[in-house]
């Protein structure tokens, strides 16, 4: 099999385990993980000797282009996710907030126009600041 990447040498941690191996990448996705794998026609060889490869991070409380009152939060899904990034996490979950009177899959779809730069996968979390009428469910 041919990889984009292959991280070769590293120490491989997880929630349960750490041990020596490779990861190969292919097409922005990890593909395989072994104790050796192949490296011809690899795009990019990376040694990763004496270092730890951990998988991304995953920040499952967020707040990205918030509004509160008449300012937002200083980061949106653009800033905030590129940060992100940059750090390891590779998944966020931000809060939905649906204000008072405000449909909530109206203020969904708002948060779903606002994440459409994100860098990173997302999930979103809504919350409420009144009780949901039936219909909304």
């Amino acid at each position: 099999m041919r990889f984009d990447t292959v991280i070769q040498n590293g120490t491989v941690v997880t929630a349960t385990d750490t041990y020596a191996s490779d990861i190969g990448i292919l097409g922005g996705k990890i593909a395989a993980i072994a104790q050796s794998l192949p490296v011809e026609g690899a795009d990019k060889l990376i040694n990763a000797a004496g270092r730890m490869v951990m998988p991304g991070g995953i920040d499952v409380h967020t707040h990205l282009h918030l509004p509160v009152g008449s300012v937002r939060v200083s980061d949106d899904f653009d800033t905030g996710t590129r940060a992100a990034a940059i750090g390891g996490t590779t998944t966020i979950v931000d809060y939905v907030t649906a204000y008072r009177g405000e449909d909530p899959m109206d203020a969904l779809a708002t948060w779903r126009r606002w994440a459409e730069p994100s860098c990173v996968d997302y999930g979103l979390h809504m919350t409420f600041t009144e009780r949901v009428p039936d219909r909304a469910i």
